[in-house]
C-alpha cells in the first residue's frame, strides 16, 4: 500500500455517506460478531458518529472507517467498523461479506469486513508509520520505535471484545470495537508502565484515536510488539495438571511478576487510602451484586447469609489504611504469559469490557487482581479429573508468598479484604456461569460454599520449595476451561504467544 494511495484519504460529510444505505445490513451484520455487546436485545436505532474514507471506493479496494451508535433496548454504545469495499469479491474474501449496497455512494458494491483483506490491514499499520491525522482519526507512535514496512499481515482467530491483526511475526495491532470518550486503559497503564522502566508488561509503539467534538479522545487502536515464543499462562497450568507436574515455581515467579506490575503503577500514578465511608460503599456494591445473583441464581440463596458476611466484615473493617492504585482489572491466568527464558509478562490491560470506561480507570485495592488469579488457579484444579485441590492450594500459596517476595507483605494476611474480593469474583463467576455455561456453574459454587462457611483463623501452609518442573505433558482429557473468569464478549484462549521487550 503507498503513502500516494493512503494520501487519498478523507473525511466524508456525514450527509455525503449516510448510514441509511448501509443501515439494513449493519443491523442484521452487527448482533452476528462475537464483539457486538448487545446480543439478546433489539437494536432499536443506528447512529452514524463518524465515517473517514481511508481509502475511497475507486481505489477498489477502498476503506471506510465508521464510528456507528447503537442503541438497544435502552442502552447505547459506539463501534468501531473498517469495512471494506470493492465492486467484486474475491472467494477468499466471501465469509467477510456484509452485504451489497443497493444505494447511495457504494450502490452495487460489495461491503464487507476489512480486517480479513490483506491489503486494508497493511494500509492500517501504513498509517501507524506515519502519524497525522484524517479528519477526526489521529495517529500517533513512539519515535523511538522501528516499525517495518509492510510485514505480512493476518488476523487472530478467537477474540471476541475486539479483533487484533498480527504483522509478521513482530507487531499485534488490537482494534477496539466497543468505544468511549476517555483512555484505554491498555494504551494508558502500558505507556505508564514503560515510563516508569517496567519490561513486565509491552510498550505500546503505535496508536490511533477518535477526536470528536465535544468529548475526551476515544481509543480505536494499539499496537504492541507481538511475543513470540510464549506460552499462554492458562494453557501452560493445564498442560503442568494434566501431566501431573508442579506448577509452583511458575506461580510463585507469576506472584513477583504480578508484584512488580503493581509496584510500578502504584509509584507512576495517583494511589489513594480509602476512608471508611468509601470501604462502606464498596462492601455495598457487593453486596448488591450477590443479592443480584441470588435472585437470578436459586442455588446461590442457601449460601447468601454466609457470603454476605465477608461483605459485612468488610464493611467493618473500617477502611484500616486500604491502599488504592490503578491495577490491572480482569487479572487472571488467560491475561500471563510465560517467555522462553522463563518471566512471565502481563497483557491486556482494559479491564472488564462489560463495565465503564470510567469504571475501569477508578484506583481500586490491588487485591482485586490477586484474587482474580487465585480463582484462576482453582478454575484450572477443578477442569481436571479428578479434581486437584491440593495443586491448587499449592499454586495459590506459592503466588502468594512470591508476590511477599516482591512487595514484602503477603496478601493472606488481609483476609478480610481477600475474602470479600474472592467472594465477589466467585458470585460474578456463578452469574455468568448461570446464564451462560450451566454445566460449568459446579465451578464457582463449589467456591462458593467454601466461602460462605465461618472463616477460621489462617494457617498459611508452605508449598514445597518451587523447582524447575518437567516438560509439559498432555493435556487432560476432560474439556477444559476456554476462560478462567470469562464474562459476555471476552475473547477466549488460547492468547497468541508474545514476548516483551527487551
Amino acid at each position: 500500500m503507498s503513502e500516494a494511495a493512503s494520501a487519498r484519504s478523507r473525511q466524508v460529510s456525514l450527509g455525503a455517506v449516510p448510514l441509511g444505505p448501509l443501515e439494513p445490513m449493519l443491523r442484521a451484520w452487527l448482533p452476528r460478531q462475537r464483539w457486538f455487546a448487545g446480543k439478546g436485545r433489539a437494536i432499536t436505532r443506528l447512529r452514524l458518529v463518524s465515517a473517514v474514507e481511508l481509502l475511497p471506493p475507486e481505489a477498489s479496494p477502498g476503506l471506510l472507517h465508521l464510528l456507528v451508535g447503537v442503541d438497544a433496548d435502552g442502552s447505547s454504545d459506539c463501534y468501531q467498523l473498517l469495512l471494506g469495499v470493492r465492486p467484486n469479491l474475491p472467494p477468499a474474501l466471501a465469509p467477510a461479506l456484509i452485504g451489497y449496497a443497493e444505494q447511495g455512494p457504494y450502490a452495487g458494491q460489495a461491503v464487507y469486513e476489512g480486517l480479513g483483506d490483506p491489503r486494508l490491514a497493511a494500509l492500517l499499520l501504513e498509517r501507524l508509520r506515519s502519524p497525522g491525522s484524517l479528519g477526526p482519526l489521529r495517529f500517533d507512535r513512539d519515535p523511538a520505535a522501528l516499525i517495518p514496512a509492510s510485514p505480512t499481515p493476518r488476523p487472530l482467530s478467537g477474540e471476541q471484545t475486539n479483533s487484533s491483526l498480527i504483522y509478521g511475526d513482530s507487531y499485534i495491532l488490537k482494534v477496539f470495537r466497543r468505544v468511549g470518550p476517555g483512555v484505554n486503559p491498555d494504551l494508558e497503564l502500558p505507556r505508564a508502565l514503560a515510563a516508569a522502566g517496567c519490561t513486565r508488561v509491552p510498550a505500546p509503539v503505535a496508536w490511533y484515536e477518535a477526536a470528536l467534538p465535544g468529548a475526551e479522545p476515544l481509543t480505536l487502536g494499539v499496537l504492541q510488539p507481538y511475543l513470540r515464543g510464549s506460552d499462554d499462562g492458562w494453557q501452560l497450568a493445564l498442560r503442568r495438571l494434566g501431566a501431573g507436574a508442579d506448577f509452583t515455581a511458575e506461580a510463585h515467579a507469576l506472584g513477583r511478576a504480578t508484584a512488580e506490575v503493581h509496584s510500578a503503577l502504584a509509584g507512576a500514578l495517583p494511589t489513594l487510602a480509602l476512608d471508611p465511608e468509601q470501604t462502606a460503599r464498596l462492601a455495598a456494591g457487593m453486596t448488591a451484586r450477590l443479592a443480584a445473583t441470588a435472585r437470578e441464581v436459586p442455588g446461590l440463596r442457601p449460601y447468601e447469609a454466609g457470603l454476605r458476611g465477608a461483605f459485612d466484615a468488610l464493611a467493618a473493617s473500617r477502611g484500616a489504611g486500604v491502599a488504592a492504585q490503578r491495577i490491572h482489572g480482569d487479572l487472571h491466568l488467560g491475561q500471563t504469559l510465560r517467555t522462553a527464558d522463563g518471566s512471565w509478562a502481563l497483557i491486556d490491560f482494559e479491564g472488564e469490557p462489560a463495565r465503564p470506561l470510567a469504571d475501569r480507570r477508578r484506583p481500586e485495592p490491588a487485591v482485586r487482581d490477586i484474587a482474580g488469579i487465585l480463582r484462576s488457579f482453582d478454575y484450572a484444579a477443578r477442569s481436571h479429573r479428578p479434581f486437584a485441590p491440593a495443586w491448587a492450594d499449592d499454586c495459590r500459596a506459592a503466588f502468594c508468598e512470591g508476590y511477599a517476595r516482591t512487595t514484602g507483605r503477603d496478601p493472606r494476611e488481609d483476609p478480610v479484604l481477600l475474602r470479600a474480593y474472592e467472594t465477589d469474583k466467585a458470585v460474578y463467576e456463578a452469574r455468568y456461569e448461570s446464564r451462560h455455561r450451566p454445566d460449568w456453574l459446579h465451578v464457582p459454587m463449589a467456591a462458593i460454599r467454601r466461602l460462605s462457611e465461618p472463616q477460621r483463623p489462617a494457617t498459611h501452609r508452605v508449598p514445597p520449595t518451587p523447582a524447575v518442573p518437567p516438560a509439559p505433558g498432555s493435556l487432560s482429557p476432560h474439556p477444559s476451561h476456554p476462560h478462567p473468569h470469562p464474562h459476555p464478549h471476552q475473547h477466549p484462549h488460547p492468547k497468541p504467544p508474545r514476548r516483551p521487550l527487551p
